[in-house]
């Protein structure tokens, strides 16, 4: 439970930062710039990542903006998540992330973070995920058979060793193309993650251009 408490420990901060305006983004307040850079997947793309856990609230109240986010997210960039396993359930719950990712059925994220934040459903327990896969239209032999392969679990030993590499402490936390980090309760809230990570990719691509 103290890991998950860690999922809310920034965000119990919110409303002592006033909102910041995309362009004001300060560096060490409203995003951090990593003192070691980590190289990307992405290749030539601007890659973003979110650590997050399906089991984390404020993950699920950051979900739509994302959602918004990715319907105008620039062609030069990739935004990809890495599930961040602090208890138990969440280590189920980063299974469902890449057997979804794995299917192509991603899409089911926002339906997800209902299933369990609004609904209540425990989908953490292995028969429960398999039955909501199912009521979603998935095949769940299919499902079942990708949830408990060794490419999944491999994938989420990746995970771990991401998080472990770029020292992620709560969740969401957000990390454009390896060097810049920030997360909700540093740019004023939820709403504002989009046009902050405007500006970082921004930032990221100007600095790109000089390499």
């Amino acid at each position: 439970m103290r890991r998950f408490a860690q999922c809310l420990v920034g965000f119990l901060a919110v409303f002592s930062f006033a909102t910041a305006g995309a362009a004001d983004l300060v560096e060490g307040k409203n995003y951090a710039r990593l003192k070691v850079p980590q190289p990307v997947e992405t290749g030539k793309k601007i890659e973003v990542i979110e650590f997050f856990s399906y089991g984390c609230p404020h993950c699920s109240d950051l979900e739509p903006y994302l959602q918004n986010w990715f319907k105008t997210a620039p062609a030069d960039v990739q935004f990809r998540r890495v599930p961040v396993m602090f208890q138990e359930r969440w280590k189920a719950l980063a299974k469902i992330y890449y057997t979804l990712d794995a299917l192509g059925e991603e899409r089911l994220s926002p339906e997800v973070f209902k299933a369990i934040h609004v609904n209540g459903q425990a989908l953490w327990d292995d028969k429960t995920f398999l039955d909501w896969a199912a009521s979603n239209g998935l095949d769940r032999a299919k499902v079942a058979s990708v949830y408990t392969s060794f490419g999944i679990d491999s994938k989420m030993k990746r995970a771990i060793a991401l998080a472990q590499t770029y020292n992620i402490q709560s969740v969401p936390t957000v990390v454009v193309d390896g060097k810049f980090i920030t997360a909700s309760d540093r740019i004023g809230g939820h709403a504002e993650m989009p046009a902050a990570l405007d500006v970082l990719i921004a930032k990221a691509r100007a600095e790109r251009a000089k390499t």
